[in-house]
């Protein structure tokens, strides 16, 4: 090989690792599919939400690139772990039993735990925890395990029927299947208002509590990119523009 011709070679070389070193990270988020107004699909298959929209910003802000990929709930802290995703930004409350196994970002939404009855229903709140009822929640998610704490807690006999998606356990309950859901409040809203389901609040069955973004404990460097783009973008006007689409309905 000519001089110039190795030259040339290693000038290439040099250039695709350069540009190898300035290519975006990239990360997979594990959503929810069926979780509006957080995560869920569009008309046409895409994920969008609340919770998809902010994340394609900070992932924008922050320069690296980010894929949502619809899991199954139950699933989902297992495969963060199992590292077939890299973060799960889709509505995730932080509790004690998760931050064991993952950490978790600053807060960046409280949410509040319903008890939903049909519209034409005169159950209580009492009448769902305390009698013989059939409640139904989301397999895998902090309101199950609330409601299985406080069963064994309080002597309470009601029976809990999971589902995977709090949709799913809305359509049984309108339809006569189960007597009460115990949901979070932004689906639930966005259910009572936007999608006029027949279906009330009855109460709520424990404290708020908040959204973070679950990360392995390892993953410093993208928990610090994700906590910083959070700081960003609720000083930017596309915050309250999310809140309009997603959260404030009508």
């Amino acid at each position: 090989m000519s001089c110039r011709a190795l030259f040339l070679s290693l000038v290439a070389a040099c250039m695709l690792l350069a540009g190898s070193a300035l290519a975006a990270e990239h990360y997979v988020n594990g959503i929810d599919a069926n979780y509006p107004p957080f995560a869920f699909l569009d008309k046409t298959g895409k994920p969008t939400g609340f919770d998809v929209d902010s994340m394609d910003w900070i992932a924008k802000k922050m320069g690296f690139t980010v894929e949502h990929k619809p899991m199954d709930w139950a699933g989902i802290i297992p495969s963060l772990l199992a590292k077939k995703i890299d973060m799960v930004c889709s509505g995730m409350s932080i509790s004690p039993e998760r931050q064991e196994k993952v950490n978790f970002s600053n807060p960046y939404w409280n949410i509040r735990k319903y008890l939903l009855v049909r519209e034409d229903s005169t159950l209580t709140k009492d009448d769902l925890l305390k009698g013989k009822k059939t409640l139904g929640v989301q397999a895998g998610t902090n309101e199950a395990e609330l409601l299985k704490q406080q069963a064994e807690a309080q002597g309470w006999n009601y029976t809990l029927k999971f589902y995977d998606s709090p949709p799913m356990a809305i359509e049984d309950l309108i339809n006569g299947r189960i007597d009460g859901a115990a949901i979070d409040s932004a689906p639930a809203d966005q259910a009572m208002k936007k999608g006029k389901r027949p279906i009330k609040v009855a109460g709520e069955f424990a404290e708020p509590d908040d959204f973070g973004v679950a990360i392995r404990k390892e993953d410093t460097a993208l928990m610090d990119k994700i906590n910083q783009g959070y700081e960003l973008l609720k000083k930017d006007p596309y915050w309250e523009e999310l809140q309009d689409k997603y959260i404030n309905v009508k």
